[in-house]
């Protein structure tokens, strides 16, 4: 083999060893049927009493609306927004809504939290 051809191969495979590490955050959450589920297929909801990156939901709330989780080195990306809580813990929003699943929703799919407390409680969904 030429130099250059062993050069070539070298580069060839370290850029394939190193696009791993460049690859996208995926979304933390999908699309499926019109509304946001996370990625166990549970329903996502919003809190009609949040105000744009603040949620109003904590303890007992949070408790029965678990709110969908970010990690501390997660990052704002488009309309996914990564809030502060009031507990510090960081959760995820989407176009300035913080989300949230329902703990009476036990199978993926499920939306039993659609509409209570007066409305309140809506599905999430894209805009």
């Amino acid at each position: 083999m030429t130099r250059m051809t062993v050069s070539l191969k070298t580069l060839l495979i370290s850029a394939a060893l190193a696009l791993p590490g460049f690859a996208m955050a995926a979304d933390p959450a999908m699309e499926k049927d019109g509304m946001f589920t996370d990625h166990k297929g549970m329903t996502l909801y919003t809190f009609a009493k949040d105000s744009a990156g603040k949620s109003m939901c904590n303890d007992k709330c949070a408790s029965n609306w678990p709110p969908l989780m970010a990690k501390d080195d997660d990052k704002s990306m488009g309309e996914w927004t990564v809030i502060k809580r009031d507990d510090g813990k960081k959760q995820w929003a989407y176009d300035g809504k913080p989300l949230y699943t329902f703990v009476k929703d036990k199978d993926a799919g499920d939306k039993t939290g659609d509409g209570l407390m007066d409305g309140a409680w809506k599905v999430a969904k894209p805009d």
